[in-house]
Parts: structure tokens; sequence; C-alpha cells
């Protein structure tokens, strides 16, 4: 843990809060895209002192058309996640008074999710676009990222692949990489603990802080890095409470034990405050361990109804 730490110095410890989502505009399946001066990209500064990002591992957001895809993930139930995904967005842009800046996904399988996403639900008139890039992931699922046009207007995009330990590419989620005229934003799904895969999430690790460091050497002052990291980085934070500002210890509950693995590290920011969303339409009864859990699509074949085995985050970062 302390070399994790080590890795994240540069970064500020995490504080707490969250917000909605696009356009069906996409970044995709090219390594880099500049975008200034590109008809209809505003490129100025933003006027404001702070923006609003939240992060959301969105389990298994899969297309209903895929191959191999189960009989019972149809497209009435597609729908009704997207109609849940944009319900939630909203419901923390009205607990804040404001829409969110950006919003990061990740277990995203395609474009085609996020382009219903953002046209066929409550979204379809807010001003957002994707970004998003196939990754190697073994699964097919990836990161993405919508952002608001009028208010943080996209200058690049880029997928990062991880190495592997040979100096491949690991077949896992890309980090994705966004600058914008004030920040850059990296978009984080790290590989997980089933399985002993420590190794593998040390190098992930690795390339984020490698990733930095490069930004910083570009003369990025501003960096906000957010994901589902699959381990709880603050856990020996000093002086770090456990408890973020809603006092919800945790983003995911496992064999009943709340962890909290989704988060973020921030540099070059007056203030940042984190809060993880723990709306009671998010949740259900745990019948094995008491309490609440996070309220899944799916537990196995059997259909729930929820969103996600993991709660969102609410970032909001001050200049």
């Amino acid at each position: 843990m302390m070399i994790l730490l080590l890795l994240f110095a540069g970064f500020s410890a995490r504080t707490w809060m969250v917000l909605p989502p696009c356009l069906p505009d996409r970044v995709s399946d090219h390594p880099a895209i500049p975008l200034e001066g590109v008809q209809g990209v505003k490129t100025s500064g933003n006027p404001q002192d702070s923006l609003l990002f939240i992060f959301w591992n969105v389990e298994n957001f899969f297309d209903y058309h895929s191959d191999g895809k189960p009989q019972y993930w149809t497209a009435g139930r597609f729908y009704a996640k997207c109609d849940g995904i944009a319900k939630t967005l909203l419901r923390i842009a009205d607990r804040y008074g404001r829409l969110p800046d950006a919003v990061g996904f990740a277990e995203v399988e395609n474009a085609f999710v996020l382009r219903q996403l953002v046209s066929r639900t409550l979204l379809r008139k807010l001003d957002y676009r994707i970004v998003h890039f196939d990754s190697p992931d073994h699964r097919g699922i990836d990161c993405a990222l919508l952002a608001r046009r009028s208010t943080l207007p996209l200058r690049a995009a880029v997928p990062k692949h991880v190495p592997d330990s040979a100096g491949g590419v690991m077949a896992t989620r890309d980090i994705l990489l966004a600058e914008f005229d004030s920040l850059a934003v990296l978009v984080n799904h790290h590989p997980s603990q089933i399985g002993g895969k420590a190794e593998r999430r040390s190098l992930a690790l690795g390339r984020l802080a490698a990733l930095t460091d490069s930004l910083r050497g570009a003369g990025v002052r501003r960096i906000l890095s957010v994901g589902d990291f699959n381990e709880d980085l603050w856990e020996e934070v000093p002086g770090q409470a456990r408890n973020d500002a809603s006092g919800h210890r945790g983003t995911l509950k496992y064999n009943g034990r709340w962890e909290k693995i989704d988060g973020h590290f921030a540099e070059g920011f007056a203030r940042v405050r984190e809060e993880v969303f723990a709306d009671p339409a998010l949740l259900e009864a745990d019948a094995a361990f008491g309490g609440q859990k996070p309220r899944r699509t799916f537990a196995g074949p059997r259909y729930r109804g929820g969103l996600s085995d993991h709660l969102p985050i609410v970032i909001v970062v001050y200049f």
C-alpha cells in the first residue's frame, strides 16, 4: 500500500459530493482525435469556479443486439436500464442544483448503448457528447465519458492501453484520457480482485501514474482521475475519514461488507469534494447479511430490475 501511496503522492486525498448525460456525437475507434477548430465545438475557457463530475460502474451495460447475449437480456430490459440510469443522473442534478459537466462510466459494451442512453431517455435534450473507444478487454466492456459541450468543451481524447508484464497489451479496459481547456480527466476500470490479479492491478496503477507524470510534464496543471480501482486505495491515507459527506461507507457490498473501490485522485484544484450517491432507489434489502445493498439488474439469470452492483460517486472540483 505504501508503494501505491507514493505513486499518487502528487494527488490530493479525497474529500466528498454527484450529477446527468449527452447527444449522439461520438469520439471513437481512432488513436487520438484533436477537436479544436471542428465545426460546432466550442473551445473557449469555462467561466465557472467549479465543475461537477459523476463516475458510475453501471455493471454489464450490454447491447441487446450482441452475439452471445443471454436470452433474458431483452430490448425492454435494456431500455429500462437506460431510463433508470438517466433518471438517477437527473435526481443527482436536482439534489445539487446543476447538471453534471461530465459523467464517467465503466462496464459499457459499445457506443450503441451510449447513443441510446443520450437519445432515447430524458437526457436527449441535453448537450452531452460521447467519448468512447473499444478496448481489448476480454469481456468486451469499456470506459466511457459524457461531457457537456457548453461547459466542458473537449479538445482531444485517446485510449491508453495497460501493458502486461511481458510488455504487450493487457486484455483489460483501457484508461480513457480526455483533455479539456481547463483540465485532463482519466477514466479507469482496473482489473478485478477475482482470481488473484493483484499484479495486474499494480500494472494498471503504474500506467495511471505514468500518464499523470506525462501530463504534468506537458504542462497540464489540473488532473482528475476517476474510476473503479477494484481496491480501496484510500483506506490507509493518514487523516482520511472512512465515511464520505453522505455518511455512506462504500460503493459496493461484498459478502456483507461495504467496500470503497470507486473514487478519485485529483491535483491542481483549490478544493475537491466527493460523495457516494446512496439513493434509496438504487438499494434493496440484503436478506443474507442484513442492512441494504445495491440493487443489481440481474442476480445470476434472475432479473432484479435494478441498475448496478455499484453506487455512483459525485465529485465537485473547485478552481
